[in-house]
């Protein structure tokens, strides 16, 4: 108790207090622009943490990196892309309630979860330091097998109607995750010979590609705002509606941030996976699951409570055993470092007081950060409301600049158009997109885990853990839940809602399990050369992704053949009538990342951002100019300025 009032009177002190809301306003505003986040914050501050007391600098850089995902919700409601990891599951259920005109009552739930997330995370975090400990230590390599394998059972909770095709999606994602350096041997796999992919393909073009890029291509198409017109004047919408929402599931958002607590602590999970652990558990958990995927406010309070409490548990094995389980993690051991405090027994021995001071930082900037932007949810939710042209430039610039900051190659934003293509084909056939995310954060992390295990345990000594033997019992009950749900028919929500059954649909669809299965079997035949560890892996992955969209291609063509159209448009030409618009709009994206060699990057992005708005979106000349010179002077201070991100200049400069 003396250790935390301490903390407490450390973590209140005037100075640090000061820089703990100095992050946590740029926490917002970089977790609010998909791509950044707060790690991307926490890299621009920690020069400046030099010579400050430890306690003001871990304030400055927690604050960034807590209301990071708080602050993320905005973009995964309003635009349908995941402004970090941590809010890919916010999507499903975010931006289907955005389309409906309920923004405010989305937001309203979110930040209210959200600061409940890092309160309970934040207290759960203190009373568990004694356990805690243990807890990390007790996990090894057979435990964060068999708690990925829980992660992957929950591919049924997000797939919805489609779980054939879920689990195909999950495939696939694994699959790519296999590209480049296998974890345990020095070849290459499925590279092409292409130094791009060396070392497998980055994770953040993949993430916003999938989502960012469809999302797009159908709000340029639309002719109109995010949110249809018909729900513009809902007298439902609003803060308190959310709240209210909130406070009714409760005991959802409890659960749901311990949840997010205890497996923030596990090192090569926490963000990456929790929030699709919350959401299936949110879905799994309640009696009426028709709403999920179409608006459901419980899809939005399920990850948000977890994500926010992710930060807490991920504080453990970086304290006290110097292990880094994300990028976040390592920045701050780095800062410790900085500071000479030295990670380990000492951290919760002889600088508990400080250790408690950066749980009670944690606390105090979710509940700021949650404040704050309720105070701001009302101007942010008016953007729901406005031409969709008008916010396809600036979000595209994001996306773009988002990828390259990671790795700054042309091929970087190929991969960004490649994969938002195979997301927009996805979304058409009405394949699930979510579990190829999971699965593609997964691979990694299952597939070290297992050949660890393979090198280090025989089968009896794995099965003789207990805690292996109680994640088993969980693995067992969340898949007899999920089957469950299945023969009952109670996974009768649907996903990718904007995909509407048609002859053109199912064929597209048709045409991507074939293409699916192609893939896997020319994968197999590749990884038989390859050493044991090399290759058990992919195979596996392949041999049931192979037998799944082989089920999923059969059960599409027996659909086909007795599919009776709806009317004259319900044609191959009419699904090519309806998406063409799309494919333009695709069409102009690939041809801007084409001329970035030529125009350079920035140039390439001032010149679609004003072609655009006059060509396409038809607006005027003054309009173009502003909106132009605004994207430009954001480049130039945020990007060049502040995150020193080299851009490719023109040919003729070069």
């Amino acid at each position: 108790m003396d250790s935390l009032l301490a903390g407490i009177a450390l973590a209140t002190q005037g100075t640090t207090l000061l820089y703990l809301m100095l992050g946590v306003l740029l926490g917002l505003w970089f977790g609010a622009i998909p791509g950044l986040g707060g790690v991307t914050a926490m890299i621009l501050v920690l020069p400046f943490t030099f010579g400050m007391e430890p306690q003001a600098a871990f304030a400055l850089l927690l604050g960034a990196l807590a209301v990071s995902t708080t602050s993320d919700t905005i973009s995964s409601v309003m635009l349908g892309i995941p402004g970090t990891i941590a809010s890919q599951a916010t999507v499903l259920d975010g931006h289907p309630m955005a389309k409906q005109g309920r923004v405010l009552t989305a937001f309203g739930a979110a930040f209210t979860v959200s600061a409940i997330g890092g309160v309970i995370g934040g207290i759960a975090l203190a009373i568990s330091l004694p356990i805690m400990t243990w807890l990390v230590l007790t996990f090894g390599a057979p435990e964060f097998f068999v708690l990925s394998l829980i992660g992957l059972v929950m591919v049924g909770g997000v797939s919805g109607n489609a779980i054939g095709k879920g689990i195909a999606a999950g495939a696939l994602g694994l699959l790519l995750s296999q590209i480049g350096y296998p974890v345990a041997a020095s070849d290459p796999r499925y590279w092409f010979d292409q130094m791009f992919l060396i070392d497998g393909l980055p994770l953040v073009p993949v993430v916003i590609g999938l989502f960012g890029i469809p999302e797009m291509m159908q709000l340029g198409t639309s002719g109109g705002a995010l949110a249809s017109q018909r729900f513009e004047k809902a007298e439902d919408d609003s803060l308190m509606a959310g709240v209210r929402a909130a406070l009714a599931n409760r005991w959802l958002a409890m659960r749901c941030s311990v949840l997010g607590t205890y497996v923030g602590m596990l090192p090569g999970l926490g963000a990456s996976v929790v929030d699709w652990l919350a959401y299936g558990h949110g879905v799994q958990s309640a009696k009426d699951r028709s709403q999920f995927g179409k608006g459901d406010v419980r899809g939005v309070i399920a990850p948000e409570a977890a994500n926010n409490a992710t930060l807490g548990g991920s504080l453990i094995p970086t304290l006290a055993f110097g292990i880094p389980g994300s990028g976040a993690m390592a920045i701050l051991l780095g800062a410790m470092t900085i500071h000479g405090l030295v990670p380990g027994p000492a951290m919760l021995q002889q600088h508990l007081p400080l250790t408690l001071s950066m749980v009670v930082c944690i606390i105090l900037a979710n509940i700021v950060g949650a404040g704050a932007l309720m105070l701001w949810s009302k101007q942010v939710a008016r953007a729901a409301f406005i031409d969709g042209n008008l916010v396809v430039p600036a979000v595209f610039v994001f996306l773009v600049m988002g990828s390259w900051i990671g790795q700054p190659e042309i091929l970087t934003l190929v991969a960004l158009l490649v994969i938002g293509l195979l997301g927009f084909a996805l979304h058409a056939a009405g394949w699930p997109r979510p579990p190829l995310i999971l699965g593609f954060v997964l691979g990694p992390v299952m597939e070290n885990s297992l050949a660890i295990t393979a090198q280090a345990y025989t089968l009896t000594e794995v099965l003789s853990r207990p805690s292996i033997l109680i994640l088993i019992a969980l693995l067992l009950l969340i898949f007899i839940g999920a089957a469950r749900a299945i023969a009952k028919r109670r996974n009768d929500f649907k996903i990718e809602i904007g995909a509407s059954a048609s002859r053109g649909s199912l064929m597209l669809s048709l045409a991507l399990g074939i293409g699916c299965i192609a893939l896997f079997v020319w994968a197999f035949d590749q990884a038989q050369e390859w050493s044991f560890l090399s290759r058990v892996f992919p195979m596996a992955i392949c041999s049931v992704g192979a037998v799944v969209a082989l089920g999923c291609a059969v059960q599409d063509f027996r659909t086909l053949r007795r599919y009776q159209p709806t009317g004259a448009e319900d044609t191959l030409a009419g699904f090519w009538r309806h998406h063409r618009r799309e494919v333009l709009i695709f069409v102009i994206f690939a041809v801007t990342i084409a001329l970035v060699p030529v125009l350079g990057l920035a140039g390439a992005m001032l010149a679609f951002t004003a072609l655009y708005l006059l060509g396409w979106g038809r607006f005027g000349w003054l309009t173009a100019v502003l909106y132009t010179a605004g994207v430009g002077a954001f480049l130039y201070v945020v990007y060049h300025r502040m995150l020193h991100v080299p851009f490719v200049p023109p040919f003729f400069l070069s």
